[in-house]
């Protein structure tokens, strides 16, 4: 049977000597390598066998020659020495409670006063503006009469632009705002 040869590049040059190719033969078996393996292999059997002997063969520790151990006691801190206690406990007093004396607005004060009433006074028949804050820079929300009782809530409140005191009032339909004390007289609560 013919075989095959790969034809010669015409653009190289032929300067090249060709490869030598395989034989159908086996290949020769590389003794020198095979040696070596097996002395690498009986080197290393070798160097385990005698360290396995050497650590076979130790003699076992002396307990004598052992430290001493160290004993640790953990104990617990001294405990309070006991001391008698009272059978019965000491009785604490429980407050009572004691109402606040309810204001008498029968009578009028003799200056206004937070709880009290008061009577539109001195407008000229012009009557007072109530107003949303303690200042005549607040809107108007309602104009209470010459002669209106008011219920007075909260104050005084001074004013910086015209140094007046105003007073938090409730009229009678419920509407709250403020107005100038110096137009409110204080007066006694209306007969129910």
């Amino acid at each position: 049977m013919a075989r095959y040869q790969i034809p010669t590049d015409p653009r190289k040059p032929e300067s090249k000597r060709p490869r030598r190719q395989r034989r159908d033969s086996q290949e020769p078996i590389p003794w020198m390598w095979l040696g070596m393996g097996a002395v690498v292999t009986v080197v290393a059997i070798g160097i385990a066998f005698l360290l396995a002997r050497s650590l076979l063969l130790r003699p076992p520790l002396d307990a004598d020659a052992l430290p001493e151990p160290t004993i640790i006691r953990l104990t617990a801190p001294p405990s309070p020495t006991a001391s008698a206690t009272a059978l019965f406990p000491t009785p604490t007093t429980i407050p009572t409670f004691t109402p606040v004396p309810t204001p008498d607005v029968a009578v009028a004060p003799e200056e206004l006063t937070v709880g009290y009433y008061a009577v539109v006074q001195g407008t000229e028949d012009f009557g007072i503006r109530v107003r949303g804050g303690p200042s005549t820079n607040n809107v108007s929300i309602v104009v209470a009469p010459e002669g209106t009782l008011l219920y007075v809530i909260g104050g005084p409140e001074a004013d910086d632009t015209v140094e007046r005191l105003w007073w938090e009032v409730q009229l009678e339909d419920g509407t709250e705002g403020w107005v100038a004390g110096d137009f409110l007289v204080p007066a006694a609560a209306p007969e129910e």
